[in-house]
């Protein structure tokens, strides 16, 4: 099982910005900007692409509506969608709100947060999310 199934499953601790019964979003531990969120299948799966055509589907409606949540939790100029990395075996996409982009430079420091202000900003964009 894979941290990320961990995690949707509640066996490891998150920040949870949203979720639904095939589908979790929570903050990245390492984030580029604030509202830096992973949204991931519950469904284990490594590569994206081995996703059904309907799950794909599914996958990226609840991202959108995740994004439309971030953008309103922290107003930016768009919210950038990435897919990459090698180092979990779990599908998941990068949401990330942008004012520019290189706010989307992987290489750049991460920010340093407490759990104050994770818990806060994952807070925001649930409110955002469930309304």
């Amino acid at each position: 099982m894979s941290i990320f199934s961990k995690i949707a499953a509640g066996e490891i601790p998150s920040y949870k910005c949203a979720e639904s019964d095939k589908f979790y979003a929570f903050l990245d531990i390492n984030p580029l900007v604030k509202g830096h969120t992973l949204v991931i299948p519950r469904k284990e799966v490594d590569y994206i692409f081995d996703l059904s055509d309907e799950e794909i589907a599914e996958f990226q409606v609840f991202a959108k509506k995740v994004a439309v949540a971030l953008k309103a939790a922290f107003p930016c100029k768009k919210v950038a969608q990435v897919v990459l990395g090698l180092e979990v075996p779990h599908a998941h996409i990068h949401l990330i709100p942008m004012q520019s982009e290189a706010d989307v430079d992987f290489r750049k420091e991460k920010l340093q947060l407490t759990e104050e202000e994770f818990k806060a900003i994952a807070d925001k964009i649930y409110k955002e999310f469930s309304k």
